[in-house]
């Protein structure tokens, strides 16, 4: 650490500037203490909107509200308002915007919440409209240098252009008197036809930085003074905190204290390794409550019984899809099973704290900063505007890091009892073993066949624990859970007469959250092998299948052609190759993917992926090819290996040796096909993940004969697969 009080590069404190933005990558800022505010540097930047910022030497800050976890928000997000700034490209620079100040302002930047993949969906009309009306600033300000009217003006590469006469003023010259012009009410966006920057491949804009050090994720955080925490959770999902013996730890070199949790505890130390080892020692005794009966043998019975229980939620229905089931010429049933999943960010859970008398502070990886302000607040028992947020890089996210902080929770709540900044790190194992994971679930599928093998009723019966229901005890049972039913409802693709989903939720003490495509993740599984399973009892090839049953949904068959046709679907494959095929809609886009795979020897083995998408309008398409290798190895990694297993009430799984991640060898060719239909906004991180396990699992049945209704494919035996 730089002496002075100040921070090296790999280490500086992230702070808000002057102007109220957040993060500015590589730019070093100064410690002081939390309850002064964050450090101000000297800024002659304009704020000529909230969301740009123009330096006298023509850098463009553009803010951003929503969180960068790898998937590309900032560059994305930045092209939006760039491409209708009409800037130079090479000029741009992004940072975060403060939940504080946006508290502070009357959320004037809107929704900073990050998820659902609708980062871009849900703020590309205000951004685009942010870019132009600063463009009109802009050009407005020159004109009145120039006193001519500002309709002979126009903006280009970050200048302004007085087209008669030809003279020119860069926008870093008139930013100031911009900002001081009062923005247009109405401004008119550009056709995507115009578009110039939209639709164009642009390297990111955080890798330079990433790649040279310079972003300061929460791990990295340090300050002055710093104390360390590490955290043992009560190894019973439900258990609470019995009692603890301090003396056990007595004399151990740098501990600094206990701090007892309703569930957990924790030892804070001067060094993280001193704090986790002490952790590791700590007698501690705790009370299961009932809850060490809970075994994935008893989960599993609770959830088979809901597949025939009375009474269930409706998710949708048309036509009468028991008498149809009646009168089809052939009945296909099948029972599928999914498990828990955890979601392995790279960073593990970690916060930052400092509370004083006049506030708290936090540094903190959050997919929701107003719900990581929010929760700090209520910990330290203070008015949300005596808490400041200091938004990092999110070493991963995957829903892991949104709605439920119970890090930030606990940071704060071990810093009140300390005068200096503690920082609280999850180990690997407590990340594994504690987190908030994809439920399990559970379904029957039954359809009716016609004489020519098509679907006349299709009836899935849902069953196993809600994350929604889990946050708002009761949800589901008057209201419908749609989190639940997605991609089975209104999403729904094929065409049957009479089709009935209807669900039962199961409750159970392992804690849930949201993982990276929600519920989509199970019931694309279901929907798409029981196609297969459907077309295999018609005699029909299942690309040719899923054809007849897309008449109605236009954009899910060009998904389907485009990914069969890139993959040269039906032409030879080398030997022990075979393909598998699936489709889904998610987050307002379409996919469908083809997968190539082998089994040998006992072991499957994924060659290549064919991954077609169509979000509506394309942003950067390199950001989408990124995003959807991304999501395949994720998916892969999950339907070979993923599971989260309970005992005595207890996660089996704690680290990589027992949950493992797809290994760099192991990683098939990804191919991404854009198929962008340009009428909607649509999402891209989450979309390719549904469709991966049943394509491949698809598959395997051609390769094998075996149908496989169950995940992960670590539990098969491949040995005597012909």
């Amino acid at each position: 650490m730089a002496s002075g009080g100040e921070l090296d590069r790999r280490s500086f404190l992230v702070g808000a500037s002057v102007t109220g933005g957040g993060l500015a990558l590589g730019f070093a800022i100064p410690f002081v203490s939390s309850s002064e505010g964050p450090a101000r540097a000297a800024d002659e930047r304009s704020s000529v909107t909230c969301w740009v910022v123009i330096a006298p030497d023509n850098t463009v800050t553009i803010r951003v509200a929503h969180a960068e976890m790898g998937q590309g928000a900032l560059t994305g997000l930045a092209m939006l308002v760039a491409e209708e700034l009409e800037c130079d490209w090479a000029t741009v620079k992004t940072e975060f915007v403060s939940p504080t100040e946006n508290l502070r302002r009357n959320q004037i930047w809107g929704d900073t919440s990050t998820g659902a993949s609708r980062s871009i969906a849900s703020s590309q009309s205000y951004l685009r409209r942010a870019g132009a009306t600063a463009r009109e600033m802009l050009i407005a300000a020159a004109a009145a240098r120039w006193r001519v009217p500002a309709a002979h003006c126009i903006a280009q590469s970050s200048t302004i252009v007085h087209a008669p006469s030809g003279r020119t003023l860069s926008f870093g010259t008139v930013a100031k008197a911009a900002a001081k012009i009062e923005p247009p009410a109405n401004v008119t966006l550009k056709p995507p036809h115009a578009w110039k920057l939209l639709g164009t491949p642009r390297n990111r804009l955080d890798v330079f930085d990433k790649v040279t050090a310079q972003p300061v994720y929460a791990i990295d955080v340090r300050l002055p003074d710093m104390l360390y925490a590490a955290i043992a959770h009560c190894p019973v999902f439900g258990g609470a905190l019995k009692s603890v013996d301090e003396e056990s730890i007595a004399g151990m070199a740098g501990v600094r204290g206990v701090v007892r949790m309703p569930d957990a505890v924790a030892v804070v130390a001067d060094s993280w390794w001193r704090a986790k080892r002490a952790t590791d020692v700590l007698r501690v005794e705790w009370d299961d409550r009932g809850n060490k009966q809970v075994s994935n043998a008893s989960i599993a019975q609770a959830v088979r019984a809901g597949l025939a229980a009375t009474g269930a939620q409706v998710g949708r229905a048309h036509g009468d899809a028991a008498a149809a089931l009646s009168r089809a010429v052939r009945q296909v049933e099948a029972e599928y099973a999914v498990p828990f999943l955890a979601h392995a960010t790279m960073e593990p859970q970690t916060c930052t704290a400092h509370v004083t008398p006049n506030g708290v502070a936090i540094w903190v990886p959050t997919q929701e900063p107003v719900t990581a302000l929010a929760t700090a607040a209520l910990a330290a028992g203070v008015p949300n505007d005596k808490v400041t947020v200091h938004r990092t890089m999110l070493g991963g996210g995957f829903g892991r890091r949104a709605p439920i902080q119970d890090y930030v929770r606990q940071a704060v709540v071990i810093a009140k009892e300390f005068k200096e900044p503690v920082k609280l790190l999850w180990s690997r194992e407590q990340d594994i073993a504690h987190d908030l994971y994809r439920p399990c679930g559970m379904a029957r599928v039954v359809a009716g066949l016609d004489a020519e093998g098509l679907p006349v009723a299709w009836t899935i019966r849902l069953a196993g624990p809600s994350f929604v229901a889990s946050l708002v005890p009761g949800f589901g049972a008057n209201i419908i859970d749609r989190t639940f039913v997605s991609g089975l409802a209104e999403e729904m693709p094929y065409d049957v007469p009479n089709y009935l989903v209807d669900y039962v939720i199961c409750p159970t003490s392992v804690p849930l959250g949201v993982w990276r495509a929600i519920n989509y993740t199970q019931n694309a599984f279901y929907k798409e092998c029981f196609v297969d399973e459907m077309a295999h009892a018609a005699g029909i090839d299942p690309y040719l299948y899923r054809r007849k049953l897309l008449s109605k949904s236009p954009k899910n068959l060009a998904v389907l052609d485009a990914a069969a046709k890139h993959a040269n679907w039906g032409s030879p494959l080398p030997a022990g190759v075979y393909r598998g095929i699936a489709l889904n809609e998610a987050c307002g886009s379409y996919c469908a993917q083809v997968v190539e795979a082998s089994v040998a020897a006992g072991v499957v083995r994924v060659h290549r992926v064919v991954s077609a998408l169509d979000p509506g309008h394309v942003v950067n398409p390199l950001s989408i090819e990124m995003q959807t290798q991304g999501a395949i190895i994720y998916a892969l990694t999950a339907a070979l290996d993923g599971e989260i297993t309970i005992k005595d009430g207890a996660a089996e799984q704690s680290n990589f040796d027992t949950y493992e991640m797809l290994r760099l060898a192991d990683a098939p060719v990804v191919e991404t096909v854009i198929v962008p239909s340009g009428d909607f906004w649509g999402g891209v991180g989450e979309p390719p993940v549904p469709p991966l396990a049943p394509a491949l699992c698809n598959a395997i049945f051609a390769a094998t004969g075996k149908r496989i209704r169950s995940l992960p494919l670590k539990n098969e035996d491949f040995r005597h697969a012909i």
